[in-house]
């Protein structure tokens, strides 16, 4: 796949019908119109693409400048990948290409929103890009068209890269391989132990009274086809994982691992107190 900066009004056009390919949109309210694209990029968003050898567009990345507490960012909005390029490693070297290109600009912070409860993003996210998370936004998107969403409230993280942090640069370093992480995480308390149903994990019981140094929040692995298979069950761990993050991030707490267990049907955040580094 080659990346490149995408520039022209067409291409703009090829990206929006990327989005409905990807995400699976009915209305074109959700979609982000090639009109906002290119302006946008033209006052300092970076959109790029990813083409196989035949020229098609196989995936983009596109974020719009923004200030933080005074400091100039950039807010990523979309990820897409075509079904056929996923798992192939295009997602994560188009968020290196944009880390490149906002390094270019003199920016040093990226954020975007992503769902929790989705395991793998979220060992990119944590593992192989290494953001941290202290922000829950409940519902942010309001009810979503896209087949990915449906029957679920668009609960969100929000991602912090500080992509110039000794932090950030040793995860990508790793590439996900032989991470050294502290001992201690074997540990700490897990906040919220599953309930094996067979076919699909249950939210167990929570204890939101901890207050170690790091606690474990569990997700199940393959949420996307538990909204589709059993939405009352999906719901029941969006309800309940809000609840756990809501309380801990107000408590003092932020996200700053994840550790994925595909075997086991499992991942698990890790959860430290703001004091402490990732």
């Amino acid at each position: 796949m080659r990346i490149r900066d995408l520039t022209t009004l067409e291409e703009c056009r090829q990206v929006a019908a990327l989005e409905k390919e990807v995400w699976g949109y009915a209305d074109a309210e959700d979609v982000v119109p090639p009109p906002v694209l290119i302006v946008s990029i033209k006052r300092g968003g970076v959109l790029l693409g990813a083409f196989d050898d035949g020229g098609t567009m196989k995936g983009f990345v596109y974020s719009i400048p923004a200030v933080k507490g005074g400091r100039l960012t950039q807010w990523s909005h979309m990820l897409g990948v075509t079904a056929d390029a996923r798992h192939t490693g295009l997602g994560l070297r188009l968020k290196l290409a944009q880390r490149e290109r906002t390094l270019a600009m003199g920016v040093e912070l990226i954020e975007w929103t992503y769902d929790p409860l989705q395991a793998v993003n979220a060992h990119l996210n944590f593992a192989r890009l290494g953001v941290v998370v202290e922000e829950y936004e409940e519902n942010i998107y309001g009810d979503s068209t896209s087949l990915l969403h449906r029957g679920s409230p668009t609960d969100r993280f929000v991602a912090e890269w500080a992509i110039k942090s000794a932090h950030v640069e040793r995860r990508i370093a790793s590439r996900g391989i032989g991470l050294i992480r502290d001992a201690s995480i074997g540990t700490a308390p897990l906040v919220n132990p599953s309930v094996d149903r067979g076919t699909h994990l249950a939210p167990g019981r929570a204890t939101l009274a901890l207050d170690a140094a790091r606690l474990l929040v569990e997700i199940p692995v393959g949420f996307s086809d538990l909204q589709k298979r059993d939405p009352e069950l999906a719901l029941d761990w969006r309800l309940a994982t809000r609840a756990i993050f809501q309380h801990y991030f107000g408590a003092g707490y932020r996200a700053v691992d994840f550790f994925l267990s595909s075997d086991s049907g499992r991942g698990h955040y890790l959860l430290a107190q703001r004091t402490a580094e990732p």
